[in-house]
């Protein structure tokens, strides 16, 4: 099992920003030391959702002072980038990392609207755009005497410089948030970025995925290797007490959903709809659901527990919701020392 940090740090405070970016990148060097396989980085603008905001720009700083972790997004919200543009960025940055870089995409955020409009485009042009956005991305990657002519780009250029360090190019992987999207990956073979969801729909949608590639045709070694490429997410917290791990995480997924709340109310036009009557919070909501929480024997059970679902790969958030520098730097190292030597 492999296992990632999933950076996405908040900044409450824009006068605070740097001081966040500093310490975001003093957990990616306690990601590498304490021997983690990845770290993923995300993308938000505006709101302080992400205190470093573009993850392609961020992710130089990253190959520049790691050796061995993986680099991937999680993801580029391709409604906001020109993907010939971030064609050329990506390709430089899989230099720069020796060929580390893993290409998290997706749509964009499906509920602030806002960062759309901050780009001149809106939700549903995103929504819209991403197909032909990682058509064109490909293109320029592997492509010669490129002339593409589509519903949202036109471009004609003879060949990238420079080419991906990977050949053909970095692997692709897609966020899939719902069921339908999940299938709709399994039935083109491909990997998925998988978010929070409880153990027994994780159970479910694995399997699911493996019977859609199979019905569709696909090897049994295709899926395994799709399968081994696909990541869940959980945020974390490790300490010394359960009760005492349980309250942190609840204070910390207390504070990420105020602050990401808050934004969209101030900035998305028409606020916020009011969940339905009746209806159950989603699963990134609820801390038995979105954290793996507790002593270092419990979060071992807890990965082992989905392990048997099926995650093979876990990103990892230690950091929801601005957890105090100190605490995030001890939950780490206790999950380096105690529990990744029970879990691999």
């Amino acid at each position: 099992m492999r296992f990632g940090s999933f950076v996405f740090s908040i900044s409450p405070d824009p006068e605070k920003d740097h001081q966040v970016i500093e310490n975001t990148l003093h957990e990616i060097d306690l990601a590498e030391e304490i021997g983690l396989d990845a770290v993923w980085l995300t993308e938000h603008h505006f709101d302080g959702a992400v205190a470093y905001a573009d993850p392609v720009v961020f992710g130089a700083a990253v190959a520049s002072r790691t050796k061995r972790v993986l680099i991937g997004f999680a993801v580029v919200e391709m409604a906001l980038h020109h993907p010939v543009r971030l064609a050329v960025q990506t390709s430089l940055l899989d230099h720069l990392s020796n060929g580390r870089l893993i290409m998290g995409l997706g749509r964009g955020s499906a509920f602030n609207e806002y960062e759309y409009f901050g780009y001149g485009t809106n939700l549903e042009e995103g929504r819209n755009m991403l197909p032909e956005a990682e058509e064109l991305l490909i293109k320029a990657w592997t492509g010669e005497n490129v002339d593409h002519h589509g519903k949202y780009w036109d471009a004609k250029f003879p060949a990238l410089r420079p080419r991906p360090y990977q050949k053909p190019h970095p692997p692709i992987v897609r966020a899939c948030i719902s069921e339908g999207s999940l299938i709709e990956i399994a039935k083109q073979g491909r990997s998925a970025l998988i978010g929070i969801q409880a153990v027994d729909t994780l159970r479910h949608r694995f399997k699911l995925y493996r019977e859609t590639m199979l019905e569709a045709g696909f090897s049994q070694e295709a899926v395994e290797k799709a399968h081994d490429e696909t990541w869940a997410q959980r945020g974390i917290y490790v300490g010394d007490d359960d009760q005492e791990c349980i309250y942190v995480a609840e204070a910390a997924l207390g504070r990420y959903q105020a602050h990401l709340l808050d934004a969209r109310v101030k900035y998305n036009p028409g606020s916020v709809p009011p969940r339905p009557p009746g209806q159950a919070p989603p699963p990134g909501e609820v801390v038995e659901h979105a954290f793996l929480a507790g002593t270092p024997e419990k979060v071992a059970r807890q990965i082992e527990e989905l392990k048997s679902v099926g995650v093979r790969n876990l990103m990892l958030n230690f950091n929801v919701g601005h957890i105090p520098a100190d605490l995030v730097e001890k939950s780490m190292r206790l999950f380096g020392d105690k529990v990744l030597p029970k879990v691999r």
